[in-house]
């Protein structure tokens, strides 16, 4: 950060300094700076405003490789030509045609039909891509519904649970919240209207937007862990729920308080 006035430890909140919004942004800061500075700056709208345009920056810099590029002029890929013949003769290593042929000059190429013939082979790849993922996950949404048995009739046990391992109370989960702020993952749970469901099922607002949700592995159990603010600096109540959460079936896997007391 280049503005050393704004950083942690010195001058923090209205005016915010464009360097340090865009530290966080990019998830250079440490957890603890970042978990202290993501509630000031969500409850600030002018802060919002710098982080929304950070990111509509970030999207739209991204977007550039698919923009469409103008043809070379002919003039230019004449010329073009013309300089790398006259290179091509005067080269030592040009050996010539053989007698009776004439040399082929090959033309500049027109940037915007590379392109595109480039996109047509990624294209191609991306289908077959696309078709595996496709398949891939008509399995993974197979597999949980339908309960695999061996020829013995015994039941398999399910998929290991995907996410950053925790303890069964939480245990660590706190290392998680810094890179989690600003992150909506539903993981196994999919959708924000099932999360929803589990959330009211466990007594709480789904009205309340949390700062952060991504998945995680508690203790080998598929969880989905929502952190919340408690209006306290610093200090979050992160609840993590069960992959069979639903209404009337909170499947809390652990309920925990983290930062200054």
């Amino acid at each position: 950060m280049t503005d050393e006035s704004r950083g942690i430890g010195g001058t923090v909140g209205p005016p915010w300094s464009v360097d340090v919004l865009a530290d966080l942004h990019a998830g250079v800061l440490d957890e603890r700076e970042a978990a202290e500075l993501w509630p000031l700056v969500n409850a600030d709208p002018e802060a919002l405003a710098i982080i929304e345009a950070l990111e509509a920056t970030t999207a739209d810099l991204a977007n550039l490789a698919n923009e469409p590029v103008a043809p070379m002029p002919a003039e230019y890929a004449a010329r073009l030509d013309a300089a790398l013949a006259a290179e091509m003769r005067s080269s030592p290593a040009f050996q010539g045609p053989p007698q009776g042929q004439q040399a082929q000059v090959a033309p500049v190429v027109d940037l915007a039909a590379a392109r595109r013939r480039r996109n047509k082979r990624i294209g191609w790849g991306a289908g077959i891509a696309t078709v595996a993922a496709a398949a891939i996950a008509a399995v993974a949404i197979v597999v949980p519904t339908t309960q695999q048995t061996t020829p013995g009739g015994v039941a398999q046990p399910p998929p290991a649970p995907t996410g950053p391992s925790v303890g069964g109370d939480g245990g660590g989960a706190e290392a998680l919240v810094g890179k989690a702020i600003g992150v909506r993952d539903f993981g196994s749970l999919k959708t924000e209207e099932r999360l929803d469901a589990c959330v009211a099922a466990a007594g709480l607002d789904p009205d309340v937007r949390p700062e952060g949700i991504r998945p995680v592995n508690v203790a080998g159990k598929d969880g989905v862990m929502v952190i919340y603010t408690t209006g306290k600096l610093a200090q979050f109540r992160i609840v993590a729920f069960g992959a069979d959460c639903g209404p009337g079936n909170p499947a809390i896997l652990f309920d925990k308080i983290i930062g200054q007391k």
